[in-house]
């Protein structure tokens, strides 16, 4: 059994994880910005909730310390899942304020939470990171005719998924005691998306379940969906 924290686990993708995951018999942390729902999300799955706002240092920090003291120090697996979908401006709309708007929690986000939880993952004999990206951050996938991410205009997402991707990339390399990995879940129908996405939760959480659960000989450094490797 592992030890499994998940942000932005209250809806969505996250949540679904965290079903999923719970249903594997681990020990699943529910970390969402909201009290209330955060609560009710672990309180229905069986899991445990820990406050967390990924744009607050103070918040991670604090977040970290409470899975320490109830864990006797480590984490095995952080899922970087918590993320918005930013403006739907037109791309020549689209300001500064707009692509700081989504950076702040798509990828400030997971440095932050990452630099708080790093102690506890070193502390883990495999420990594990799963970022949640997309296929719209690869510049392969999007550069695809044919493929349904080359018809969107998403100017600060898509960055934001870009940069996350090099971030796992860079944090790999950097941590070859950890096995850090980023996950397209695919065209899911969540809120983010307005539902309209034609996967299900059920099937967009699998790429997240599959590297969440990989062993201290799993890969590092890929980024895949639950089809196999994508392109960067």
């Amino acid at each position: 059994m592992s030890t499994i924290l998940i942000t932005g686990a209250n809806k969505g993708l996250g949540r679904e994880s965290a079903r999923q995951l719970r249903d594997l018999g681990h020990d699943v942390w529910v970390a969402a910005r909201d009290e209330g729902r955060g609560r009710e999300a672990a309180d229905a799955l069986g899991a445990r909730f820990v406050q967390l706002d990924v744009t607050d240092d103070a918040s991670a920090a604090a977040a970290a310390e409470h899975v320490a003291a109830a864990t006797g120090g480590s984490l095995d697996v952080l899922v970087n899942n918590a993320g918005v979908s930013g403006t739907s401006a037109p791309t020549p709309d689209v300001t500064a304020a707009d692509v700081e708007e989504v950076f702040a929690v798509n990828v400030l986000g997971p440095v932050r939470v990452l630099h708080a939880f790093l102690p506890l993952l070193r502390r883990s004999p495999a420990g594990v990171v799963v970022n949640v990206s997309s296929g719209l951050g690869s510049h392969a996938v999007t550069s695809e005719p044919g493929r349904v991410e080359s018809s969107f205009q998403a100017p600060a997402y898509t960055s934001s998924k870009a940069a996350l991707n090099m971030l796992t990339s860079q944090w790999a390399a950097a941590l070859p005691e950890l096995r850090v990995n980023c996950v397209d879940p695919g065209y899911t129908a969540t809120e983010l998306n307005g539902h309209s996405g034609p996967q299900t939760v059920e099937e967009g959480a699998e790429a997240i379940v599959r590297m969440a659960t990989i062993g201290a000989d799993g890969p590092t450094g890929t980024y895949t969906d639950r089809h196999g490797p994508l392109g960067w």
